[in-house]
This record gives structure tokens, sequence and C-alpha cells, in this order.
């Protein structure tokens, strides 16, 4: 199994463990995102996308006007499709694709979705967070036969980033 997809309870740690794989398997050239949250005055006003140069975009915002919306979070679907779509089809010579993460909001993109699903059947391995809960597309992705699903929380989280560490250093010798 060549993909490898993290789940766990929000704030678990799955966006910590995927910005560590990233950094350890730097010499991969990874590439792909993960995900931050906007503080304003102490307030989480919204979520951003990192992309591993840390170039960055807003995801959701409070005061973003979209008809695209998660609880109180509006998406910026256009912004999030030109910054992803600029990361995985401009990178030809990464060894390896992380995404951070496949959940409600990213999947509101059908673009994002196909994407996922072709970097998923590519030659090149994909390490991804992905939501626990979540229908259609977030399970379908589950239920593939090419994916190792590994559940994090706050107890197993040290011991499972060496074992993911492992795992990956597996597929990418392999």
């Amino acid at each position: 199994m060549k993909n490898i997809l993290i789940t766990g309870l929000p704030g678990a740690g799955k966006t910590t463990i995927i910005v560590k794989l990233s950094e350890i398997f730097k010499e991969f050239n990874p590439a792909g995102f993960y995900t931050t949250e906007i503080i304003e005055e102490g307030i989480r006003t919204g979520f951003e996308l990192v992309n591993l140069n840390g170039d960055s975009t807003p995801l959701a915002h409070i005061n973003i006007k979209s008809k695209y919306c998660v609880g109180k979070y509006k998406v910026d679907l256009k912004s999030f499709e030109a910054f992803v779509e600029n990361i995985f089809l401009r990178e030809k010579k990464t060894g390896l694709y992380i995404i951070d993460e496949i959940g409600k909001m990213e999947c509101m993109s059908k673009k994002f979705s196909r994407l996922v699903v072709t970097l998923l059947d590519s030659n090149k391995p994909v390490i991804a967070s992905i939501s626990e809960k979540g229908n259609g597309i977030i399970n379908d992705i589950k239920k593939r036969n090419d994916i190792k699903l590994i559940d994090i929380t706050h107890h197993n989280r040290e011991m499972k980033i060496k074992e993911l560490t492992m795992a990956v250093r597996d597929i990418l010798i392999e």
C-alpha cells in the first residue's frame, strides 16, 4: 500500500504529524500543503493553507464572502483551487505528495476531490490526513484498497510518528 491516510479527532495532532513527515522526507522533494488556524485577538477566525515552501492562502474565514460554508466559516473555493493546482500540477519532480487535509471544507471543491483521486492513483505515494467523519468522497477514499488508514489520538501520537516514518521510508525505498 503506497498511500497512507491519517485520521483522528480534531486536535489529535494530524497536522503536526503531516508537517513532521514533510520535514523528515524533504530529500524526496515532497509537494503538498498543510492547514493552520487563523487566530485574531485570541479567537479562531478561519483557516489557511501553507504549501511546503511556506507560501499561504486563506481557505476559510468568518469574514470571507462565499456561498460555501462549514459552520461559521465561509470557504474561498476559487483561491483554494488555484493554490492547490499550483502546488500539484506544477511540481513534476516530487517523489511524495502530502495533503492536510481531505476534509469537509476541501471536498466542497470537485476539482480538489478529482485531484486527490488522481494523486492516489498515481505511482507516487500520498501521505494525507482525512476527516474521521464524512460521507461521499471521504468515505470512498477510506474504502480504497491501496491505502493504509492510521488513527491518531493524543495517547498514541508520538508512537505513531515513529511507525509512520518507518512505513513511509519503506514505501519510498521500494
